[in-house]
């Protein structure tokens, strides 16, 4: 669940930019607008009023600070919480010019715009109205952003499963081929003659030697002469 809280801080670049710019535009032209005749009275540059403060200054620092979250942060959170600052400062520079007056004591006065009539148009959207739209917009945007759990954040809340180490090969003996059929001739029994001696199988018996008769040496005859 924790992982699922962590966004990279690539996704709020481009909206924490914007905001941060439109802050810093909402907070400083009304000092600096009279250079080009831009201005609601006191139509001086660097003049502080009440309702300068109230009116322009607060939301612009607003929107500034949750730019800067918006834009660095990696918490999903954190992130919701900047732009959700960003949006209620814009909110406020769009109606704080109109509810403003209405607070009794307050002195919430923006002053009028100077100019003709399209320089008054213009000035009350560049100043007021249209800003704080567009920095409405711009936070909503960031927060649909940091809304949505994309598949690259969930591969990074899923934890990584755990390599195992390979068990080492063990050495095995060489198979031997098996012999052909054909090839193997049955052993044929000896045939014996003589009995079983023991029980070690059968013994070969002694082969007997037959005598042989001698023959007696052939005596010669007695010639008659002799006798």
């Amino acid at each position: 669940m924790n992982g699922m809280l962590r966004v990279p801080r690539s996704r709020g670049v481009l909206s924490g930019v914007l905001l941060v710019l439109l802050g810093a535009w909402g907070a400083l032209v009304p000092f600096v607008g009279p250079y080009f005749h831009y201005a609601y009275t006191p139509d001086h540059a660097w003049t502080y009023t009440t309702g300068r403060f109230w009116l322009e200054v607060l939301p612009g620092a607003a929107t500034v600070l949750g730019g800067l979250i918006v834009l660095i942060s990696a918490s999903r959170p954190l992130a919701h919480f900047g732009a959700w600052l960003a949006a209620l400062g814009g909110a406020w520079f769009a109606l704080g010019s109109v509810i403003g007056p209405t607070w009794s004591g307050m002195n919430m006065n923006p002053g009028t715009p100077v100019g003709g009539s399209v320089t008054r148009a213009l000035e009350q959207i560049g100043f007021f109205t249209g800003l704080g739209v567009v920095i409405v917009l711009v936070a909503g945007m960031a927060l649909g952003r940091f809304s949505v759990i994309g598949v690259r954040d969930a591969r990074l809340a899923t934890p990584a499963e755990p390599v195992t180490p390979a068990e080492p090969a063990t050495a095995t003996e060489p198979v031997r081929p098996a012999m052909p059929a054909e090839s193997v001739r049955p052993a044929t029994p000896a045939t014996t003659t003589g009995a079983p001696a023991g029980t070690g199988g059968w013994r070969l018996p002694h082969r007997r030697r037959e005598a042989t008769a001698t023959a007696e040496p052939a005596t010669e005859p007695v010639s008659p002469s002799k006798m």
